[in-house]
């Protein structure tokens, strides 16, 4: 019998993982395989959040595979080690694996390719809807603005949505570890795996996303983002099955997927960009660790962007545009370096994306592809426009609950004990307005 390895990575799945589908129609039979690489950690990427989640991942992926006939082997160390390992164990003529785009993943690429030669297969389009490089502009390698770039993404050509196999085998014999277990520094941490992405996707109201995405307190969003990270979904998935839907909702979704494909292809071309401005300001960063602690800790004195920061500390996740007004507060208002706030999310974020984080990050800070990078989020004006009744708030700051309506956004008029503001709110404008454009 011939025998495949489907070597799974951020791709935890079994619906449309070209992976799994390629290894699958391969081989008589196939090793799915993941392996649990200290590398990882030791890049400083191994929070306790992904790694509970995770854990949840790779338990109900053993369990889809096991209804299938075949099981998840998972090993520890060097994935292009053991990969080979495996390989040779069981005479497989080939091994499957997703391609990425940072440096990591790139430099695990390149060992497994050492290891393995022309036994190794590649496939594009696992981890985003298009892969880093099936569209780029005239001369250049990428897309550094995104109304351009979407253009092109909507009309370029996709891969087939593929299902999930039915029945696989996996041979006898071959060993690996227990699947891990991982605490998580959230305690309201959501499940992970394939499982519960399907269900959260069948629960959510895609048509009323369009409205609500920017609501902070009717929690519009999708919350996929977690499962996007591990690949719990397929994103070409996604958004195949939005565009057959339609409507306004579905419109918008999709085109959050296609940021999402931006920010891949962008760091796929510039790897430094993880770490280094994309575009340099000249900035001088402000550095206070009291105002950086206060920021981590929610205690920044204004509610809107302490909220956020305590869901963040809560759930291992935020609502969108909380993340780009804390954001916004740390790196336009206190004038701090973005790569603080951005190791910060990594710590605490379940859907701590290379990609996503950092360049999200840039884009507020003014170093990354916005276009307007003086643009400023105003703390109290964004609170008015996407809290206007201040439910997010008292949902997250319970010793504000009592403060009626719009007023629980300015507690110094009536909470003194709350935590003092760390811009006085009559010198708020006058400092953004010194610093960058008002939004």
């Amino acid at each position: 019998m011939t025998v495949s390895v489907a070597l799974f990575t951020q791709d935890l799945r079994l619906h449309d993982n070209p992976v799994l589908h390629a290894a699958a129609r391969a081989a008589d039979q196939v090793v799915p395989l993941f392996v649990l690489d200290p590398a990882v950690e030791a890049a400083g990427f191994g929070a306790p959040n992904r790694q509970a989640f995770l854990a949840d991942c790779l338990a109900d992926l053993d369990e889809s595979l096991r209804r299938t006939g075949a099981r998840l082997v998972v090993r520890h160390g060097d994935p292009a080690e053991q990969a080979a390992k495996v390989a040779a164990e069981t005479d497989a003529d080939s091994v499957h694996v997703a391609a990425g785009v940072s440096a990591f993943a790139r430099r695990r690429e390149n060992r497994l390719r050492e290891r393995l030669g022309g036994r190794l297969h590649v496939h594009d389009a696992v981890l985003t809807v298009l892969p880093p490089g099936q569209v780029t502009p005239a001369g250049r390698d990428h897309y550094a603005v995104f109304t351009p770039y979407h253009r092109a993404w909507q009309q370029a050509p996709r891969r087939s949505v593929h299902g999930a196999p039915r029945k696989l085998s996996t041979p006898d014999g071959v060993g690996g570890e227990a699947l891990p277990t991982a605490t998580a520094a959230s305690p309201a941490l959501p499940p992970g795996g394939e499982s519960a992405a399907r269900e959260q996707w069948r629960r959510w109201d895609v048509d009323a996303y369009a409205d609500l995405h920017d609501a902070l307190a009717a929690d519009g969003t999708s919350r996929l983002s977690p499962y996007l990270h591990f690949g719990c979904l397929s994103a070409g998935e996604l958004a195949a099955r939005a565009l057959e839907r339609g409507g306004e909702g579905a419109e918008a979704f999709v085109r959050q997927l296609a940021w999402r494909d931006f920010h891949h292809q962008l760091l796929a071309a510039r790897p430094r960009a993880a770490h280094h401005d994309y575009r340099s300001r000249e900035d001088h960063w402000h550095h206070d660790e009291r105002e950086a602690r206060a920021w981590r800790e929610g205690r920044t004195g204004y509610p809107i962007v302490d909220a956020g920061m305590r869901q963040l500390a809560h759930e291992g996740w935020m609502h969108n545009r909380a993340r780009l007004l804390t954001a916004s507060f740390l790196t336009k208002t206190l004038h701090h370096d973005w790569r603080t706030g951005a190791a910060h999310f990594l710590a605490l974020l379940v859907d701590g994306d290379l990609a996503n984080n950092q360049l999200n990050w840039q884009w507020v800070a003014g170093t990354g592809t916005d276009t307007r990078p003086n643009r400023v989020l105003n703390p109290l004006r964004q609170a008015d426009r996407y809290d206007p009744d201040g439910a997010y708030v008292r949902r997250w700051i319970p010793e504000l609950a009592h403060l009626p309506g719009p007023s629980v956004h300015r507690p110094w008029l009536l909470a003194p004990d709350y935590p003092a503001p760390l811009v006085a709110p009559e010198d708020l404008n006058t400092r953004l307005r010194a610093a960058r454009s008002l939004d």
